[in-house]
């Protein structure tokens, strides 16, 4: 999701240049490519923040999180006074305020802003940043650079709430994927038309993003995973990572997430079954239907 996020606050918030950094040598190359003269390539998270009075981050997990902006050549050592830290990873509510307590001092403002929308939503620039941040001026503040990137940009709190609702807006997908997945099958396998059923469902109260935006059945619709061999999207252990952070907080919160709690061994599953380690999430409906075995 990085590149096309990039790519567009290039565009549409329109910083004289910008500084990307990436282990995916390939990825920040390409970027160079498709705007010469307006990308320098940093060789550290460090060199990012020497030369950048914003800077947005979208990393897979809290360590990685803490390590790029806290540790060896990290941002904190190349920070500027005054510097915008916008951490769009999804992480746990603690790293996040961590971050904070650990940057602020430095004289940086920080916010937690994770992202809904998917893939496409990277692309189109429609995603939703949920801000989490000291008060309203500072998400005031950040405002325009999301907006540089997405289309609705909601204040959800002090620093860790904007974590709070991307955990519990993922909870809810992962389930909603299995039932959807689990509705498709077995209306196909009841003989009805997979696209007619998709349809219906989508003018019925079954009705979820997991139907009418990204819909597992294979070839129902053009553009998604499913109709692309399930390669692309948002990976099964980004998913399941995300409903681990979930699980982990309502145990916390001592609230009970049953379907919660079954979702994340689901994927958790998914993710050591050879063949879908790096298959787009909506690939629980192959998983479920492999030969017939499942459930």
């Amino acid at each position: 999701m990085g590149f096309p996020m990039a790519h567009n606050l290039l565009n549409r918030y329109g910083p004289s240049k910008i500084v990307v950094n990436d282990v995916a040598s390939e990825a920040t190359e390409r970027f160079l490519a498709e705007h010469p003269g307006k990308v320098v390539i940093a060789k550290s998270p460090a060199e990012v923040a020497e030369h950048s009075d914003a800077i947005v981050t979208m990393l897979p997990t809290p360590p990685l999180v803490r390590g790029v902006y806290l540790g060896k050549n990290g941002i904190a050592e190349g920070m500027r006074k005054g510097a915008i830290l916008i951490d769009s990873s999804t992480i746990d509510p603690a790293t996040s305020r961590a971050l904070a307590d650990a940057l602020q001092p430095k004289g940086a403002t920080v916010v937690d802003a994770p992202v809904s929308g998917g893939t496409m939503g990277a692309v189109n620039g429609t995603l939703t940043f949920m801000v989490g941040g000291d008060d309203e001026a500072v998400f005031e503040r950040v405002k325009p650079i999301l907006q540089g990137m997405g289309k609705n940009i909601v204040y959800c709190g002090k620093h860790g709430s904007g974590q709070v609702a991307k955990i519990c807006n993922n909870m809810l997908l992962g389930i909603t994927m299995i039932g959807a997945s689990e509705a498709m099958n077995l209306g196909a396998r009841l003989g009805m038309d997979p696209k007619l059923l998709a349809g219906i469902l989508n003018t019925s109260t079954g009705r979820c993003w997991s139907t009418d935006t990204c819909n597992p059945y294979p070839g129902v619709m053009e553009g998604v995973p499913a109709s692309r061999n399930y390669d692309g999207g948002f990976g099964v252990s980004l998913i399941a990572k995300d409903l681990g952070l979930a699980v982990a907080a309502a145990n916390e919160a001592k609230s009970t997430v049953i379907l919660g709690g079954i979702a994340h061994q689901i994927y958790n599953q998914l993710s050591t079954t050879p063949g879908y380690e790096k298959k787009d999430f909506s690939s629980v409906f192959k998983w479920l239907n492999d030969n017939g075995k499942r459930f």
